[in-house]
Formats: structure tokens, sequence, C-alpha cells
């Protein structure tokens, strides 16, 4: 990540987008006020997890370095030492990409 960890709080987890096509399948290729957002990215850190009603914590499903597919509208962007990243809930992940 950077010199700055990101430690997220309970069941949220910090995802580092993946980079945006440049090129459509076709071969034309896109200036960056046409590309969409990717909704792709890859775990780099990991909550507790969710506090359950016993004490316990809930188990992720989703571990570090996996690349997952979320929500268009999901999380919160930030930015720390000049890198973008989302920290949002687990909820908000669709898929984990094998």
């Amino acid at each position: 990540m950077s010199k700055k960890n990101l430690r997220p709080l309970n069941d949220k987890i910090v995802v580092k987008r993946l980079e945006a096509e440049e090129k459509t399948k076709g071969g034309i290729f896109l200036p960056d006020n046409a590309k969409e957002k990717p909704r792709e990215g890859k775990v780099v850190a990991l909550g507790d997890g969710k506090l359950l009603k016993d004490g316990n914590r809930a188990d992720f499903q989703v571990k570090k370095n996996d690349v997952v597919i979320f929500s268009s509208y999901a999380g919160t962007e930030i930015k720390v030492e000049g890198q973008e990243f989302l920290i949002m809930s687990e909820d908000d992940v669709l898929a984990i990409v094998d």
C-alpha cells in the first residue's frame, strides 16, 4: 500500500480500484473523460469483521489480494499519499474474480 497503512474498522474493507481500460474491444482509444471508473479492484486491507450479538466477530468472505467486483456507487473514495482507495462495507462486494 504506502508508508501510511489504512486499518479499516469492523466490516469495512479497503480496495484499490483497477485501472480503466485505455481502449475499447474494437481498438478505439478512449480519452480520460470518456472512461468509466472500473467497478473492479483488489482488496488491500480488512477490518476485524462485523461484531455479532454474542460478542464474536464474523469472518470475511473476501481476503487480502482478492480481486472483487463492487456496485457502482460503493464505498467512500479517499486519497493516501497520492494513491486512491475505496473504503466500503463487505456488503458492497458483488463477486470475487477467480
